[in-house]
């Protein structure tokens, strides 16, 4: 698993100024200053549906964050989960009669075609939670032996009392937790806990879920430790930066980091970094409410560069709404970009888009001094690419993906 490396020339990270980075923690902009090997952790899909924009807003921000440290003269190690052991990919798979390990397999690779059809960079590793199991026992039983859990009936669960760092991520009221929680899946009145905030780290399987020895008894683990395992396993007890959907704060980043952290007794990461919601139809993106727009069918018939674009047109910290005009819009957009791609370079446009990009990952500045540039006759292509923008000409195959004019 090679780190993703630098450009030919890149920019010495020790001499210019840090990033600027809202921390999600903190709740404020603050310097972002790594060592020259950065490690990112995303949490990635649970793979029981397709891509939808919420996922490729999330995994597109970190792309350009990639590249943006790359470009900066910096080796990076981006971690990126596939979640195949959950409630809802298992819940899935009973009701359309197929094998979870094929549903995974099949919306799995899907999602991979579609990432890469929007030109984002393969992850270093992408570590699924049915491989990390081995890692996931490890963690429990040193948290039962530390008497930061315990068992209760035939499951196994952290006891949030224990750790001083739960809550300091959401920083939400224990009320606003538990309500949370419910939203998300959590089970705060089951009795066999301690405190309604207590999260699930081992339990037992249903007779067509997968199950594993361990000395808790035959079962799988919960969501929030096989997040807090991988990480820890796959980057060391403490990541540069860990992310995904704002969505994702509660309870899943807070139990991950209060789990990881009462471990290896350090933070789970320096730096949290989370995107907005997409909404479509007047509310947040949700399969519950039918209205998830899928990168597969934007992809039908359409350049892939084009909907990348159409999704570069809002700060990640900014929930927006998707509509039918984006996408046309991008087009035009990336049509202008590649006719000025003959024009000669500048290095203000790079720089301009460099210094954006360093300013709280600002893609909207960025796109609109890249279309100054191109209003005054200029070529674009090294700042497109700073943004994973390629403005080579494309064609449209038969499965809707962009494929290379030969």
């Amino acid at each position: 698993m090679p780190e993703s490396s630098a450009r030919a020339e890149p920019v010495d990270p020790g001499a210019i100024s840090p990033m600027e980075l809202h921390d999600t923690a903190r709740e404020t902009v603050v310097p972002f200053r790594p060592d020259r090997l950065v490690r990112l952790y995303t949490c990635g899909i649970t793979p029981y549906d397709a891509t939808h924009l919420g996922h490729a807003c999330t995994y597109i921000t970190f792309d350009i964050f990639q590249r943006r440290l790359i470009d900066r003269g910096h080796l990076v190690r981006y971690v990126r989960n596939i979640t195949d052991v959950d409630d809802d990919m298992l819940r899935a798979a009973r009701e359309r009669g197929i094998h979870h390990l094929d549903l995974a397999f099949g919306v799995t690779r899907r999602f991979e075609e579609d990432m890469e059809a929007l030109g984002n960079m393969p992850p270093w590793s992408e570590p699924r939670a049915s491989g990390a199991i081995p890692a996931i026992r490890r963690l429990i039983h040193e948290l039962l032996e530390r008497g930061q859990a315990y068992r209760s009936g035939d499951a196994v669960f952290f006891d949030v009392s224990t750790s001083v760092v739960f809550g300091s991520l959401s920083h939400l009221s224990a009320a606003e937790m538990r309500d949370r929680g419910v939203e998300m899946g959590e089970e705060p009145d089951d009795s066999r806990r301690r405190s309604p905030l207590d999260t699930i780290l081992w339990k037992s399987s249903a007779v067509d879920e997968p199950a594993w020895d361990s000395p808790w008894g035959r079962g799988r683990p919960g969501w929030h430790v096989e997040c807090a395992a991988m990480a820890v396993s796959q980057l060391g007890p403490t990541v540069d930066l860990h992310g995904g959907g704002t969505d994702l704060i509660h309870p899943h980043h807070e139990c991950s980091a209060a789990l990881a952290s009462a471990f290896t007794g350090e933070p789970l990461s320096r730096h949290w970094m989370h995107q907005a919601m997409v909404h479509h139809r007047g509310q947040k993106m949700s399969k519950s409410l039918g209205n998830l727009v899928f990168v597969s069918d934007l992809l039908n018939g359409t350049e892939p560069m084009a909907v990348r674009l159409s999704l570069l047109m809002n700060h990640y910290r900014r929930s927006w709404e998707w509509g039918p005009d984006l996408l046309p819009a991008a087009l035009e957009r990336l049509e202008r970009w590649r006719s000025a791609s003959a024009g000669r370079e500048s290095d203000h446009v790079l720089d301009t888009v460099r210094d954006a990009l360093d300013a709280d990952l600002d893609v909207p500045a960025a796109v609109e001094a890249i279309d100054a540039a191109v209003g005054t006759g200029r070529g674009v292509e090294k700042a497109a690419a700073l943004l994973g923008v390629d403005l080579e000409v494309r064609g449209v195959n038969a499965s809707g993906h962009g494929g290379r004019d030969r």
